[in-house]
């Protein structure tokens, strides 16, 4: 039936039926698109999931390769007795150049200077020319070695390498030493401790204590200009276990950079360095004597001549106004010469000799490092006696020196000064009589505390500090010159001695300008250095050393001797 009514029925119907139709188009186009995307997405993961697992099986692979290949040249930290890293095995990234890859020079040097604002142009045309590969810089930073990279330049080629790192740069050059271009140790404790270091057992520590360290080279260095001297040194040792905590000799150097150190002023003065010290030999006479029991410290030496003369030559007292007539005691204090000569005519050649020998001071000494300076030998007859009995004529290292005063002072044990942390205390070996040490380090405290003795500038108040100075003239082409030796060698504090401090002044010059503070507590003050005298330079050092030192060392007012 063809009217209105069913008309509109049949395209509602219609309608309907082509809405519904439309609808499920939409749903079917919808569905294909997801799945579409969906297995798009997921074929590009597993793409990348592949390359990811197999670039990062290829970089696991070389990454754990060549550590491996270069485990033998990896070498063990080195740390101070606190823990502290002194040296550091490490991986860096260098730089280098081969000049056969590249075409255009100008643009190259371009990008690097811009890089490198340091580089040195015409050191790098020459290297350049020769057609060799060469280094540019090496321990890159990591933001630089990104940088590098973004050169995009086929000449510029860049390596992993292993260093050894030093954070403390000059402080401990003299102990450290250097290692090779192959990690290989060359100097210092890198070449005597070469193969424990190389077997990566674990860490090593030394007895140095970085703090101390520093202190000690500070004042070094600021009385460097003080006094002008060529070089200078300090040791300070534990005087029972012969533990080092501070080595210092100066000019030092900068070990990151691995310079070829050919000049004699860098020498080790502590340990290679060979002198004559002067009056600081006067201990050893007395304390010899003293174990022979040859004399007391009151024995009486009477009529005492202001010179002696010996195969010719004169020897004389270097103070004019000495008594005459003076006690073995007083003998050390005022540091006289002709004194010393008869305590050591009364021992005798065979006695002395025997005695310096125990005392180790005639032959090298046993020590961790292998820089170590040979004494001359002694042609022994009676003038050498008499100049062997105040320091003239003899000659031994500032390291055996400060183990010798160690010994006299500990209660005659026998020590063996190291560098190297112990894991069990060793045994010592009683050598002297006890009351050696008891009647020396009175007198010792005495060369300090009193007016008559040659330290007063180290009579720091707080502190129990003994020594005794010694000023000695340089020899050089077998002639002796005006050029000087100062050293002091101290022990604190004096009653039960715990350190040994040995300051050494190598030419030092007076200084007109400087104001000598005494620390007793008298507040005197002298302005300008009177005489190029161990009294009056490393006795000063000494002192600002232990004022500096002492509160880390916990010894003030540890002594009521």
């Amino acid at each position: 039936m063809t009217t209105n009514k069913g008309i509109k029925i049949y395209l509602k119907d219609l309608n309907e039926e082509f809405s519904f139709s439309k609808k499920l188009h939409k749903k079917y186009i919808s569905f294909n698109r997801v799945a579409f995307i969906f297995f798009f997405l997921l074929a590009i993961s597993s793409i990348f999931s592949v390359k990811i697992f197999y670039y990062g099986s290829i970089s696991e692979k070389v990454f754990s390769q060549k550590p491996n290949n270069q485990k033998k040249n990896i070498r063990s930290d080195i740390i101070d007795a606190n823990g502290n890293i002194l040296a550091k095995t490490v991986f860096t990234k260098n730089v280098g150049i081969n000049p056969n890859l590249e075409n255009d020079k100008k643009k190259l040097i371009l990008k690097l200077k811009l890089l490198f604002p340091e580089l040195d142009i015409e050191n790098f045309n020459n290297k350049f020319d020769e057609k060799k590969f060469f280094y540019i810089k090496k321990k890159l930073s990591p933001e630089k070695y990104d940088k590098v990279l973004l050169l995009g330049e086929k000449s510029v080629i860049t390596e992993q390498k292993i260093t050894r790192v030093y954070p403390h740069e000059n402080l401990f050059s003299h102990v450290l030493g250097q290692i090779d271009d192959d990690n290989n140790g060359i100097s210092g404790l890198e070449k005597s401790l070469d193969e424990d270091l190389k077997k990566l057992n674990k860490k090593v520590e030394l007895t140095l204590n970085t703090n101390i360290q520093f202190l000690i080279r500070s004042e070094l260095i600021n009385f460097e200009k003080i006094f002008k001297s060529k070089g200078s040194a300090a040791l300070l040792m534990n005087i029972n276990s012969g533990e080092i905590l501070s080595l210092v000799s100066l000019p030092d150097y900068n070990i990151n950079k691995r310079e070829k150190i050919a000049d004699i002023k860098f020498i080790n003065r502590i340990t290679k360095g060979v002198y004559e010290l002067g009056s600081i030999f006067k201990t050893f006479t007395i304390a010899g004597a003293l174990n022979e029991r040859i004399i007391n410290i009151n024995t009486k030496f009477e009529n005492l001549p202001k010179s002696i003369n010996c195969a010719g030559r004169k020897i004389s007292e270097y103070d004019l106004e000495i008594p005459s007539t003076l006690t073995a005691e007083q003998i050390l204090i005022r540091s006289g010469n002709i004194g010393s000569v008869r305590i050591a005519q009364k021992m005798g050649i065979e006695k002395t000799k025997n005695f310096l020998d125990s005392l180790n001071l005639l032959s090298p000494i046993e020590f961790d490092l292998e820089e170590i300076g040979k004494p001359l030998p002694v042609k022994w007859g009676k003038c050498k006696l008499a100049t062997v009995s105040f320091g003239h004529g003899v000659s031994t290292t500032p390291l055996q020196i400060a183990t010798a005063y160690a010994i006299i002072s500990n209660g005659g044990f026998k020590i063996k000064p190291t560098l190297i942390k112990q894991e069990k205390n060793v045994e010592t070996k009683r050598i002297l009589n006890e009351d050696v040490s008891i009647n020396v380090n009175s007198i010792l405290r005495k060369i300090v505390s009193t007016k008559e003795g040659t330290a007063n500038l180290a009579n720091i108040e707080g502190y129990s500090i003994g020594g005794k100075t010694g000023t000695a003239q340089k020899i050089e082409n077998g002639v002796y010159t005006k050029k000087k030796i100062n050293s002091f060698v101290s022990i604190f504090p004096s009653h039960k001695p715990k350190y040994v401090l040995l300051v050494l002044l190598d030419e030092p010059k007076i200084n007109s300008e400087y104001i000598y503070n005494y620390r007793d507590g008298s507040g005197i003050k002298y302005k300008g250095t009177p005489f190029n005298t161990a009294g009056w330079t490393t006795v000063e050092v000494a002192g600002k050393i232990i004022e500096k030192i002492g509160p880390i060392l916990a010894t003030k007012y540890d002594d009521f001797y």
